[in-house]
């Protein structure tokens, strides 16, 4: 059976949207996690980037390289180093300490921390993690950094 293509109009945009809705893998508990090994002990709730040499995980730094500013997510429990761990990706951290309705951005001053302040000196970046959803809560979405100038 040939698929036929999709109409030029309004039906055939729906069409296209509903097969690409039924083609997407669902998500469980409405998070999306990553397992990936750990290049140095962290706590539970740090963000963290992945080594490009090495694809191992350390906690993201604002105040570095493009590489270690670039968040892949947060960690799910307290590991080892060489420990296989899950990473949130996208969904619901449960944290502690937030501003509900507040977004929330990659730290200069502390490892794998996040901060309601951007930094704001040359050199550093801007990466925005996600928002306040409630003061126990952060909706994970982590953006790409942006370097000031």
């Amino acid at each position: 059976m040939t698929r036929q293509p999709y109409a030029p109009n309004y039906r055939g945009l729906v069409d296209a949207l509903i097969d690409l809705k039924e083609g997407l893998p669902s998500q469980t508990g409405g998070k999306l996690v990553v397992r990936c090994v750990t290049g140095e002990a962290i706590t539970t709730g740090k963000a963290v980037y992945i080594d490009t040499p090495t694809g191992t995980i350390f906690k993201a730094i604002a105040n570095s390289t493009i590489d270690e500013a670039t968040v892949l997510g947060f960690t799910q429990e307290n590991t080892i180093i060489g420990a296989t761990t899950d990473i949130l990706v996208g969904g619901v951290l449960a944290t502690s300490g937030l501003s509900p309705g507040t977004p929330y951005f990659l730290s200069a001053a502390s490892a794998g921390s996040i901060t309601a302040t951007p930094p704001s000196t040359a050199g550093q970046f801007v990466t925005r993690v996600g928002e306040a959803g409630a003061s126990t809560q952060l909706a994970v979405r982590p953006e790409l950094p942006i370097q000031l100038r």
